[in-house]
């Protein structure tokens, strides 16, 4: 019996440039694959502190298995910690095709004044993006464009804040601090409104949302489970990523 080969885990190098190295991180998920089983192999829920991602990361890489959407923004986030040059964020997008709701997310990457991907998905155009946007509106239509192809229209696009690069935070992944509704909005508006938010950003004036609202949720006890029932349809979604 012929065990299956476990890809090594990429080490940055310092000979290697920016591009290299997620490239290198982006070939590494590649070689896992991407995962059609139907099963979830790794539990990733988002209200988690980022430090119980890490582990669950951690984990990717020792078990070795097929992963999907949101396994790849995690693994991303945990393999460019220590890269203080290189911000990360997510980017979540809602798409409609024949009467059904996808629901797709990627880590988008911001470095030296431009943007670009990591990701997973069954479409190779739908995941990593080149370190060459000059915008982040850019990258956000280049995604929009590759899912026309697939006849996929896109209903909303959420983005959330820079992910700290300490691997230990107690905080949570703000997966949506900006969402827009881009389907009943002009391409000039949503450039407007995703450059100020990316302008913001890189000032590094906006504070989490959904941390601040936990916070406040929580002395209530009970509050949460509700509102975290209501939420799991869509984390499921995430997980069938048709897109």
């Amino acid at each position: 019996c012929v065990q299956p080969s476990v890809p090594p885990v990429p080490n940055y190098k310092l000979s290697m440039s920016i591009p290299e190295w997620l490239q290198a991180i982006q070939t590494y998920m590649k070689m896992l694959q991407y995962n059609h089983t139907g099963t979830q192999f790794f539990e990733i829920r988002k209200t988690r502190p980022l430090s119980g991602l890490m582990e669950t990361a951690r984990e990717m890489t020792r078990e070795s298995l097929p992963i999907k959407c949101l396994e790849a923004v995690i693994l991303g986030i945990y393999l460019t910690n220590g890269q203080p040059s290189v911000e990360r964020f997510p980017i979540s997008f809602k798409t409609h095709f024949s009467g059904n709701c996808f629901h797709h997310v990627v880590l988008g990457i911001y470095c030296n004044g431009r943007y670009g991907s990591l990701g997973m998905s069954r479409r190779s155009d739908l995941m990593d993006k080149p370190l060459t946007y000059r915008t982040l509106s850019d990258l956000i239509f280049e995604f929009e464009d590759s899912y026309k192809k697939y006849l996929h229209s896109v209903k909303k696009v959420k983005i959330g804040l820079y992910v700290p690069h300490e691997p230990h935070s107690f905080q949570p992944i703000e997966w949506k601090q900006l969402v827009l509704n881009v389907s009943k909005m002009m391409r000039t508006e949503v450039r407007k409104e995703l450059e100020k938010f990316a302008r913001d950003m890189r000032m590094k004036i906006l504070k989490p949302s959904s941390a601040h609202s936990l916070t406040k949720e929580r002395p209530r006890g009970k509050s949460l489970s509700p509102r975290r029932r209501q939420g799991s349809p869509q984390r499921r979604a995430c997980r069938r990523d048709k897109s």
